[in-house]
């Protein structure tokens, strides 16, 4: 029972995360969720110091906020000086998550608040607080990832056209009759209360994965956004179900092990995605090469066929000392030629076929449009 509750912990929080994930990919926003989750630990300590109650909803309110904070400070850093917006989080991340690692060390030395378990969480750990929900207890992570799962689905389902919009073109969202700027804040909100609920099971980094990783794998399968969406939440899930049971099976940290598998398959379909993938992308450009090299070759013999000296030129033996190619690579090129019926040998000369001409010339005009 207590595994089941792991995995469908971390399934939840997989699916919030990658959500959200696409939106924030497009936006080119992927290290923002790096500085809210660390930032957010800045609002925990303070409602703490509020509450004197670790279990208080107060605090998910205070990281809430300081996420929401974490945006504006970076905004208004963009926009009211030349820095760019990597330069913007590199001064306001470092700078609220050291007040926070300060005031922990400082003052609350004898309160439970581990800066490791922040980094890397306590999935196994996460779930024994426990909730009456209809007279059905269940683990609290639980309870609160699924309704900020639902929460986020919705405003996905209801503003999906307006959330599009402004993700690709904020001039045209602004012509359309909604401010982008409410939209972005409305997002970010959620990526903050997403991030807050997911960081007490998970940890910062695993958020961080959850939150990029399956978004630019889906993002490396499709330019549509709905597929997008949906690609994202199943490769979140699925990386949480193979690396829960893979830390079970060998004992490892839950929480890495799913971070590495969600790396290794943004791995794999980044070699192996049939579209432009690497192996696909050293194919086609083992075949443009070679493409080239036979265009060059038979546009060598098209301009020396029928001179006077196209015995030498167009010679079989004598060719590659004009062409230079490689022993094996011009022998590889003149099989080519010959097997595609684009040109063919005779008494020693290498002579162009009718449809060879045509498919050269035709791919030459081609390159130099």
């Amino acid at each position: 029972m207590r595994q089941l509750e792991i995995l469908i912990a971390v399934s939840l929080v997989s699916a919030a995360c990658s959500l959200l994930g696409p939106f924030l990919i497009l936006r080119k926003m992927s290290m923002m969720i790096d500085s809210i989750t660390h930032t957010i630990l800045l609002g925990i300590v303070i409602a703490f110091f509020i509450t004197k109650d670790l279990t208080s909803p107060l605090l998910i309110v205070g990281a809430g906020l300081v996420g929401i904070l974490t945006v504006f400070l970076t905004e208004l850093i963009n926009q009211k000086t030349t820095l760019h917006e990597d330069a913007s989080i590199g001064l306001v991340f470092p700078f609220l998550f050291s007040i926070a690692i300060i005031l922990i060390s400082k003052f609350l030395r004898g309160v439970h608040l581990c800066i490791d378990s922040v980094l890397v969480g306590e999935v196994a750990f996460s779930i024994i607080p426990r909730i009456e929900f209809f007279g059905y207890e269940m683990s609290k992570v639980i309870f609160v990832m699924a309704v900020i799962f639902l929460i986020d689905l919705i405003f996905i389902w209801v503003f999906f056209k307006e959330l599009k919009i402004s993700t690709f073109d904020k001039n045209l969202s602004l012509i359309s009759g909604f401010a982008p700027a409410v939209i972005y804040y409305a997002l970010m909100s959620l990526v903050s209360i997403t991030t807050v609920g997911a960081f007490n099971a998970v940890g910062s980094i695993l958020v961080i994965s959850y939150m990029v990783v399956p978004s630019a794998t889906a993002y490396l399968l499709t330019h549509d956004l709905k597929k997008m969406i949906f690609l994202s939440v199943f490769m979140g899930v699925l990386s949480s179900v193979i690396g829960f049971y893979m830390a079970y099976i060998y004992d490892l940290s839950i929480a890495g092990t799913i971070a590495i598998v969600n790396g290794l398959i943004f791995l794999l379909v980044f070699i192996f995605e049939p579209r432009n993938g690497i192996i696909k992308k050293i194919l086609n450009e083992n075949r443009k090469r070679a493409e080239f090299a036979e265009v060059t070759m038979m546009l060598h013999i098209i301009n020396h066929e029928n001179t006077e000296r196209a015995d030498i030129e167009c010679n079989v033996v004598k060719i590659n000392e004009h062409l230079c190619y490689a022993k094996n690579k011009f022998e590889k090129v003149l099989k080519n030629i010959v097997n595609k019926k684009f040109a063919y040998i005779e008494n020693d000369i290498i002579k162009v076929t009718d449809i060879g001409r045509e498919k050269t010339l035709n791919k030459f005009n081609e390159w130099m449009k």
